[in-house]
């Protein structure tokens, strides 16, 4: 049957003309948040505003006086207390200098530990589970329970490392008594109290690394060191700026820790600069430890972020 070629094209004009005049499809305009979605934030900010935000401001405040803590009247001084800090305060600058060494000796030792720990069980077995569980324990002790247990371990006379020397024929030693090793005492029981926890988050970025990588680089004939030097340590240098981080500021407030083992008010060569800032705040100087609390925090951050420089882990355009 054939069709005539103007039948079809009458045929096909009023589709044409029905998809001329057919309405546009109008695009919808984006969703506009409902203005009472803005006020569910308001509990978090207003706590945290009442809680950070505003005790800092005062630190700032009070640190520029000489104000007590009990007497309403008080003079400003401007910076006379951070120059006091520095110049004529022997206690605090020795407090800092423990510090740093403190925080130089744990984040190396932490950091090393916690990477090796977690090199050796990586893999998901029976054995490596268990261990992580034994090394990861520590961290969920107080601060306090593992001071007093260290505590008794470094004890001359009946603790439990110089019984453990005397019974292989070695002479135990004062440990905490010795005012040029307790620093690195109470440092080892630092490295103990968190590398657990370090380990975890090495094995978190181990496990996230393709294996094909050591298949290829045996393929290649790289040794071990040759595979870590090239992948491993590439691939975990993010959880590296995350565990130095984390173990910077672990050992800046080490507080409970050595007011547990060194007891209050510790002695100089235990004294840190959170211990030095507690005891300024009990001999009634508001004022100067509100200065040293703003040097603490400025330390702790300028630290950090040489830590993040010296990684390598903070963008060019930063």
């Amino acid at each position: 049957m054939s069709i005539h070629p103007g039948t079809a094209a009458k045929r096909k004009a009023p589709d044409s003309q029905t998809d001329a005049n057919a309405p546009k499809v109008r695009r919808r305009s984006p969703t506009r948040v409902n203005p009472a979605l803005y006020l569910f934030p308001l509990p978090a900010v207003a706590v945290v505003a009442f809680f950070l935000v505003m005790p800092t401001l005062q630190a700032f405040q009070y640190a520029i006086t000489d104000w007590n803590g009990f007497s309403a009247a008080f003079n400003y001084v401007g910076m006379d207390n951070f120059i006091r800090a520095f110049t004529k305060d022997s206690l605090f600058t020795n407090a800092l200098t423990n510090n740093l060494k403190f925080v130089l000796l744990v984040v190396i030792a932490q950091t090393a530990f916690s990477l090796v720990l977690a090199l050796l069980l990586t893999k998901n077995s029976r054995g490596s589970i268990l261990l992580r569980a034994l090394f990861f324990f520590p961290t969920i002790l107080s601060s306090v329970s593992v001071a007093f247990i260290w505590k008794f371990i470094y004890d001359p006379n009946f603790g439990l490392a110089n019984s453990v020397l005397r019974t292989v024929g070695m002479d135990g030693g004062a440990y905490l008594g010795n005012d040029a090793q307790a620093l690195y005492w109470v440092a080892v029981t630092q490295v103990w109290f968190h590398a657990g926890q370090m380990m975890v988050v090495y094995i978190a970025g181990l496990q996230a690394i393709p294996k094909e990588l050591y298949e290829a680089a045996e393929m290649d004939g790289a040794n071990k060191w040759q595979q870590f030097k090239s992948i491993t340590w590439p691939f975990v240098a993010p959880a590296t700026s995350i565990v130095v981080a984390y173990t910077t500021v672990q050992s800046f407030k080490a507080f409970d820790l050595i007011l547990g083992i060194a007891g209050n008010p510790p002695k100089s060569s235990l004294d840190i600069l959170s211990t030095r800032i507690y005891s300024t705040f009990a001999n009634s100087e508001f004022g100067y430890a509100a200065a040293q609390s703003i040097i603490f925090m400025a330390m702790i951050a300028l630290v950090t972020w040489l830590q993040r420089r010296l990684l390598r882990l903070t963008p060019k355009g930063d």
